[in-house]
């Protein structure tokens, strides 16, 4: 399969976009998928296609959040164990099965964390909670398990319901949650990655061009979450604004829109 010159630049800015939401919010990969499909790729390949970015982009935002002064995140032992396990049955399970097929799951999902987001705007503004610190319960491990279990399947949307899960079930403040995000979704992406490749539903040429853009807006979105001290509240902005575009594309309501209009 051969690519033009706008491709390849298509590929670039669409990493990049993907790589700014996905760092400060999640649902980025909604956008390099939707690149990825309208290049050619069948959806399958450009699911594990968009793994390829999202390691780059992960390593990148780490690196990036520990320069400006982000110490590690702690008691995130069990919720990488719990993600990971969930990821590689997820990502088998996509291997086997065409993603287009869950199309109105993944639209009840992203309007269901869009209630969340919207209906408990403080829990995305406060310091950390203690009291919901410590050690992990039955329930936190099934919800990381599940979570880790959509993002090995799909991806997209799966930072915006760990970001969910890591402030309102974990009881981190938005900042430390990125971090710890960031650091569950690279090492759950390794294990994901690999079964795509077994199953041979990679293009890494079209992977390490969304890649580079991605690394570049993992900079730049990492770079803002540690110096702006109004991250939070704009994290929260970027997320349901995500949420509200990305559901209403996929259930078709800007081609209706258009249809109206025009």
């Amino acid at each position: 399969m051969e690519f033009g010159p706008e491709i390849y630049a298509l590929a670039v800015f669409a990493g990049a976009l993907a790589g700014v939401i996905n760092t400060l919010a999640g649902s980025g990969s909604l956008v390099a998928l939707w690149a990825l499909m309208a290049m050619g790729l069948p959806a399958n390949v450009a699911n594990g296609t968009n793994r390829i970015g999202v390691l780059i982009q992960t390593v990148v935002g780490l690196f990036t959040m520990k320069a400006h002064g982000q110490e590690r995140p702690d008691q995130m032992g069990w919720m990488l164990v719990a993600s990971t396990v969930g990821a590689i049955g997820g990502a088998i399970g996509a291997a086997l099965t065409d993603p287009e097929a869950l199309e109105w799951i993944i639209i009840a999902v992203l309007w269901a964390t869009l209630a969340v987001v919207v209906f408990k705007p403080k829990a995305w503004l406060r310091k950390k909670n203690i009291e919901q610190q410590g050690r992990p319960t039955v329930g936190k491990v099934v919800i990381f398990v599940l979570v880790g279990a959509w993002g090995g399947f799909l991806q997209a949307g799966v930072g915006i319901l760990l970001l969910a899960a890591l402030v309102l079930a974990a009881g981190k403040e938005v900042i430390e949650a990125t971090a710890i995000k960031m650091v569950v979704v690279l090492i759950y992406t390794v294990g994901a990655l690999a079964i795509f490749v077994a199953f041979d539903q990679v293009h890494w040429w079209l992977g390490l061009l969304v890649g580079v853009g991605q690394a570049f807006g993992a900079w730049a979105g990492a770079r803002f979450a540690m110096t702006s001290p109004n991250a939070p509240v704009w994290i929260r902005r970027l997320l349901i604004a995500v949420l509200i575009v990305a559901a209403m594309e996929m259930m078709g309501g800007f081609a209706w829109l258009a249809s109206v209009v025009y």
